[in-house]
């Protein structure tokens, strides 16, 4: 388990690495306006992929050990196409999407949610080198598409970035559908190993729809908490205050590569596992290395004075950053380690205590935002977030002390 969490969290900070270098790259071209524009199309397409979520990402990984990945696989994209058309038509009518890049938003998010698909369904069948060929592709590779488009094609506007996307995203596609080809092949031999016959369609699709809502629920309500910040900062501080909010929340978030490549190995390992002693093991482990390790990141990042972003990193329009990224910093270790929480309760088949998390970190961040982000503009947005994950990570940790509590 240590090689491949190693293994992950060496691939996510390179991805990580080449994504803060096109953050700087868009500073520079785009400007904070650009910048913003971009969080606020990446805002709408991530709520999208956790509509999507309800078929996909980490429901194929649970019930793969249940149903047969030649009746999971086209069942999941179906509904991609489907929810992905969903999703934009309520975001529409609730006025989120930034206007003249629907299609887009829906385009993206079909080939980033197909991409996240078949990236989970590698991971289940612990393929855990095409899971990271596949973050790679889907992330590292959009710093070289971008600048390639910035200065060798001369196209320095958003469109190229948004070009940049479909390439990047279109590539992660065919590669990890590849990677994947063997796996289905075998299945459609009737070589599946660890699912007895064929089942039901619907009462698999039962099956998977309680589980995908819960799961979709809660991944609704943490990318609400995420980026809703990015809609309420357009509306009091334009969206050259979504730039700056972007770009702090950006640097900050960074750490979670840590965190979030933890928690996947570990969702894979609970998932498979029914011994719910060695479930509370290998979460208590996984939640004392990331406080630690996300902690250490935190810190330096916080080492880092407000001259170099503002003279080196992404110019003079983004003053202010270190104050955003200081008012993040407690929230960004309790969401690092309410993340290895949230994986234990989904992985062992209690995704509606995630879920509760969730919604209850979204209450939170309305109530705190709707007070601190009239008063203090960006950096109260910032603030009322990180209030918002440490409540999360309270409830968390209080449930699952309390549902373990009798396992000694």
């Amino acid at each position: 388990m240590l090689k491949d969490i190693l293994q992950t969290v060496v691939t996510r900070y390179l991805v990580a690495l080449l994504n803060l270098a096109l953050m700087f790259v868009n500073a520079r071209v785009l400007g904070v306006e650009g910048v913003g524009l971009i969080g606020l199309i990446w805002a709408s397409v991530s709520i999208n992929v956790t509509v999507n979520s309800i078929f996909s990402g980490n429901t194929l990984v649970y019930f793969l050990n249940k149903y047969p990945i030649s009746i999971l696989y086209p069942t999941a994209i179906l509904w991609i196409f489907a929810g992905s058309a969903v999703s934009c038509a309520v975001l529409s009518f609730s006025g989120l999407l930034p206007g003249g890049y629907a299609l887009d938003i829906y385009v993206l998010t079909v080939l980033y949610s197909t991409g996240i698909a078949h990236s989970r369904l590698l991971l289940g069948k612990d393929c855990v080198t095409g899971f990271n060929i596949t973050q790679v592709l889907q992330g590292g590779l959009l710093f070289f598409a971008a600048v390639a488009f910035y200065y060798l094609l001369h196209r320095q506007d958003v469109n190229a970035y948004i070009w940049s996307l479909y390439l990047t995203n279109g590539a992660a596609v065919v590669v990890s559908l590849l990677l994947l080809l063997p796996y289905l092949r075998k299945a459609g031999r009737g070589a599946e190993e660890t699912c007895a016959g064929r089942p039901e369609l619907l009462p698999m699709l039962k099956d998977m729809l309680t589980y995908g809502l819960w799961g979709s629920a809660d991944n609704i309500a943490e990318a609400f908490t995420l980026r809703l910040n990015y809609f309420l900062v357009e509306r009091f501080a334009g969206i050259s205050g979504v730039g700056l909010l972007d770009a702090g929340t950006k640097v900050s978030e960074s750490v979670w590569n840590i965190s979030r490549s933890i928690a996947s190995i570990e969702y894979n390992r609970i998932a498979k596992s029914r011994d719910k002693k060695e479930q509370r093991r290998i979460t208590v482990k996984l939640l004392r290395l990331t406080f630690i390790a996300v902690s250490a990141m935190i810190a330096c990042v916080m080492l880092v004075p407000e001259w170099v972003y503002t003279d080196y990193l992404f110019g003079r329009d983004f003053m202010g950053i270190r104050e955003v990224i200081a008012a993040l910093s407690a929230g960004i270790v309790a969401m690092g380690c309410n993340t290895i929480l949230s994986h234990y309760f989904i992985g062992s088949g209690r995704v509606r205590y995630s879920a509760i998390s969730s919604f209850t970190g979204l209450a939170a961040l309305l109530a705190a935002g709707s007070a601190l982000i009239p008063a203090y503009g960006i950096t109260g947005s910032a603030a009322s977030q990180s209030i918002a994950f440490c409540i999360m990570l309270l409830f968390s940790l209080t449930t699952f002390i309390r549902l373990n509590s009798s396992k000694k």
